[in-house]
């Protein structure tokens, strides 16, 4: 398609093209940054593990944790819980007619201990917990 002025000259209509480049680098961008962003997200709950030399098994799927932050707040499953008997009974839900499951128990170390003793005690004689592990940090 062709224009002409008055005096006969051929004028090119162009298309005018909008260049894709920065809209690109500006989506990855942001992609990158919601990719490195998102775990950080997901741990909201704060809990500073004791040290220990023992190296908690990365390569277990933890499906049940419970979590006692320095506040001495229950978690279980990053659920707030407002007492034993409620994370007890969450637990109790969560195993179902599951056997042999083990129960990771992440304690804060200015938690106090008699709390989390009472807590393990009552997690060991829940039907279908085969074992609780504590979790620390490596040393």
């Amino acid at each position: 398609m062709y224009r002409y002025t008055r005096r006969g000259r051929r004028i090119v209509n162009m298309i005018p093209e909008i260049t894709l480049t920065p809209l690109i680098d500006t989506a990855l961008t942001l992609l990158i940054i919601f990719m490195v962003t998102t775990p950080m997200i997901h741990n909201a709950i704060k809990v500073s593990l004791p040290r220990g030399q023992a190296k908690e098994d990365s390569g277990a799927k933890q499906e049940l944790i419970v979590f006692i932050d320095g506040k001495e707040q229950l978690y279980f499953n990053n659920k707030a819980v407002s007492n034993n008997k409620e994370l007890i009974n969450e637990l109790q839900k969560a195993i179902g007619d599951n056997q042999d499951k083990v129960v990771y128990l992440k304690a804060d170390e200015a938690s106090h201990w008699k709390i989390v003793a009472e807590l393990l005690d009552q997690m060991k004689v829940v039907g279908g917990v085969a074992h609780v592990a504590l979790s620390t940090r490596k040393a």
